[in-house]
């Protein structure tokens, strides 16, 4: 007998791979949305005001002092050239947003 594939059985294995593809695509849009709404939520999540990082109380005088109201005021600040900021309370710092941004 002759074991080429009938048109039937080629078919169904296009109509197979045509449905992996539309799954592999419809997965990677859902990769795409679900870590933009994670970008979203932490953006808003940072919203909060700094007091929710449970700063020793010189530090957060500093940071209220200096104008960082919300937790999204330190994003893209270079911590060192903060006035009165020393290693320690950098260290402290980072430590302290790690800590929230891993809780979300």
């Amino acid at each position: 007998m002759d074991d080429t594939p009938t048109v039937k059985e080629n078919i169904d294995s296009v109509n197979n791979l045509e449905i992996e593809l539309d799954m592999q695509k419809l997965k990677e849009e859902l990769r795409k949305s679900f870590s933009e709404y994670q970008n979203t939520m932490k953006y808003m999540l940072a919203d909060a005001p700094i007091q929710v990082l449970c700063l020793p109380v010189m530090t957060e005088k500093i940071l209220l002092d200096q104008g960082f109201l919300r937790i999204y005021d330190l994003f893209n600040v270079d911590l060192v050239k903060i006035k009165g900021f020393g290693v320690a309370r950098c260290r402290h710092l980072t430590t302290c947003l790690d800590k929230f941004f891993s809780m979300l």
